[in-house]
């Protein structure tokens, strides 16, 4: 079956929209419109590069940091480093940048035998190779994902992915449950959290959507860590450069454990797992046209670091995504 000419540019053209619209996709499509934008961000103390121990409420691990000011070693929250991104082609970090670079390269090598006649492998002559193309891209696609995997698991400390709770001098802390659902949890040093905190824990993750949902920069600043709110003040950012706005509400605590609980100099640190939902929408600014997300609640589990100095208010340290 022969193409005439005009076909074969059409195409093309296709073909050409397909391969670059593939990894804008991907990148997209897992990314998530509420506070933290779904990444990784934080740092909790020098455990930022270990990961929390499992509970009944996020059962698997917890996913390392995307976006830290945080190095491997340190005992505490450093100066700004670079910062990696999420998505297929992640911007920063010699790891990603490294996969990333091969495989635009290897893309853009059959983009433009595409656009000179050549196909990504072969010729566009029959609807075979059509196809065949269809299934190089996304093999393509395939192979940069799991290298990526592959660099990510190469390159996480070993530490971070070992054993399950570990019980500290202290032993485990007294199982506190409230209308909100904190649970047991572990504590790697001698620091006791109480119904207050776990009722601190819970008034922050909905003051914290909510200042977020209002674009409330200021408020932030009381809720969270500096580093937190750099976070947050960028995401917030780029959704007024694309004209739009995340509305968060009805947030609600669904079940939450405590993972861990230390002390590190004069801050202490609570990390813990929360399952909640929440109505997630994307409007346009000014018309308030729906662009994603619906009125329906969906339910969401993350695990949230908290750090207070000795005697002073909870605020969010990180936030981390679950496997």
């Amino acid at each position: 079956m022969n193409f005439s000419q005009r076909t074969r540019g059409i195409v093309r053209a296709i073909a050409v929209a397909m391969a670059l619209a593939l990894p804008v996709v991907m990148s997209v499509s897992s990314a998530d419109a509420r506070a933290g934008g779904g990444f990784g961000s934080g740092s909790r103390g020098s455990r930022s590069f270990s990961a929390p121990p499992s509970t009944s409420t996020a059962p698997g691990t917890a996913q390392p940091f995307n976006r830290t000011f945080s190095q491997p070693g340190s005992p505490s929250m450093g100066t700004p480093a670079a910062t990696t991104s999420g998505g297929l082609f992640g911007r920063g970090g010699a790891g990603r940048g490294l996969l990333g670079g091969f495989a635009a390269g290897f893309l853009g090598a059959g983009l433009l035998g595409m656009l000179f006649g050549g196909g990504l492998f072969s010729g566009l002559g029959g609807l075979s190779s059509i196809l065949g193309l269809l299934l190089q891209i996304g093999l393509i696609v395939l192979v940069v994902r799991l290298a990526m995997s592959w660099w990510q698991r190469r390159n996480a400390p070993a530490p971070a992915y070992a054993g399950g709770p570990a019980t500290g001098p202290g032993g485990p802390q007294p199982n506190y449950r409230s209308g909100f659902g904190f649970g047991v949890g572990s504590s790697n040093a001698p620091v006791e959290i109480g119904p207050a905190d776990y009722e601190a824990f819970e008034r922050l993750l909905g003051e914290i959507q909510a200042a977020w949902s209002n674009e409330d920069i200021a408020k932030l600043h009381t809720l969270a860590t500096p580093e937190m709110v750099s976070y947050l003040s960028k995401d917030l950012e780029q959704n007024k450069a694309d004209n739009v706005t995340n509305k968060v509400k009805n947030v609600k605590l669904l079940q939450g454990d405590l993972a861990e609980a230390w002390r590190e100099g004069d801050s202490e640190y609570a990390t813990v797992a929360m399952r909640f939902s929440l109505v997630d929408t994307t409007v346009e600014r000014g018309s308030g046209r729906l662009v994603s997300g619906s009125e329906q609640p969906v339910e969401v589990t993350e695990v949230w670091t908290f750090v207070r100095q000795r005697g002073g208010n909870w605020e969010l340290s990180a936030i981390q995504q679950t496997n």
